[in-house]
């Protein structure tokens, strides 16, 4: 075990009660506010489940209702057909109903703020969001591109077909207008609150890490084990990023970016939607492009962190910032300043 001070960088949460100045690490947060007992965490992660289990079904009824409504083809068992692009979104909805869960979850089964889930500043920080966004979209681009010229298996590209400019034009639209929430859901859940509820028991932020990366994996079925080993990549960098900087906006600028980028391609071209091709059924070669991918998105956000924890050091008189933290001694003061 080590303190909560690690070398994984600084917090704005101090542990309420004893006057203690030794800041809290984004993994430890559900500490802050002095109401943390062992079984919260379970109470929680009971309702996040609970959340699925209602809000899915909820939200795919709400579609065969409305589906009937309209008067959509029905398949053979009866259900409303919404196409390939309609089950797309609706696919990406069902995951994106987890953020309010998570909220929900911090706020009333852990007695904190719902922000606290985002950052140690209680929110989402949209200066530091649209950084890591600038940070990742090169080398997401860059990845793609490597990818596209690599030799793939015998056979595979030449089905491929162009899917129609009006075709290609909805799918375009439903993916930027879904996937972010859908790619934030995922942090939310994984690097937000299971990272929390294993580091409001485990002060060692890798012991936290671990177990939601391989939940993470495991979350999107099992492919190959190169996929596999990918996901884990993926879910223990990002969580690294997401303790080292305080908040979910690396991790989530990444997985966005990602997500958005493939499935934008994956637009142009007919059926592709229909696939059931995931993360986790990637292959040995293009592992070996995402894996130093996600690793230099990382170097440059430890980079820009490190430049401005020099400057913010460097422009406050007398040393370091010393002002108030978004959750003080006696409990959460509401977002603090900061990017």
């Amino acid at each position: 075990m080590t303190n909560d001070t690690t070398a994984l960088g600084p917090a704005r949460a101090f542990p309420p009660g004893s006057g203690s100045s030794r800041p809290l690490p984004f993994h430890r947060l559900a500490l802050a506010t002095g109401y943390h007992s062992w079984w919260r965490p379970l109470a929680g992660t009971a309702l996040v489940l609970l959340g699925v289990v209602v809000m899915m079904p909820a939200l795919f009824l709400g579609a065969e209702i409305v589906g009937r409504l309209v008067d959509r083809p029905l398949d053979p068992d009866g259900m409303a057909v919404w196409g390939d692009i309609g089950d797309t979104a609706l696919a990406l909805l069902s995951i994106a109903v987890m953020t309010p869960v998570v909220l929900l979850a911090a706020y009333s089964a852990q007695r904190r703020p719902a922000g606290t889930v985002s950052s140690v500043e209680g929110r989402l920080r949209r200066r530091r969001l649209a950084t890591c966004l600038a940070l990742a979209l090169p080398l997401v681009l860059l990845m793609v591109a490597v990818q596209a010229l690599m030799p793939g298996p015998a056979g595979e590209g030449e089905d491929l077909a162009w899917a129609g400019t009006s075709t290609f034009l909805t799918g375009l639209a439903t993916v930027w207008l879904l996937v972010p929430f859908q790619a934030a859901a995922e942090e939310y859940v994984f690097r937000g609150w299971l990272l929390q509820a294993v580091g409001s028991w485990c002060r060692s932020p890798w012991a936290a890490i671990a177990p939601q990366a391989l939940l993470f994996a495991a979350a999107h079925g099992w492919g190959t084990v190169w996929g596999f080993a990918d996901l884990v990549v993926f879910g223990v960098v990002t969580g690294w990023l997401t303790i080292r900087t305080g908040g979910l906006e690396a991790a989530i600028a990444l997985h966005v970016l990602n997500n958005l980028v493939g499935m934008s391609i994956a637009a142009a071209f007919a059926g592709a939607f229909a696939s059931q091709e995931t993360a986790a059924d990637m292959d040995g070669v293009a592992m070996a492009v995402d894996v130093p991918m996600v690793l230099l998105y990382a170097a440059a956000v430890l980079w820009v962190t490190r430049r401005r924890e020099r400057a913010t050091d460097t422009d406050t008189p007398g040393g370091p910032d010393t002002s108030p933290p978004a959750v003080t001694a006696g409990g959460y003061a509401g977002p603090a300043g900061g990017v």
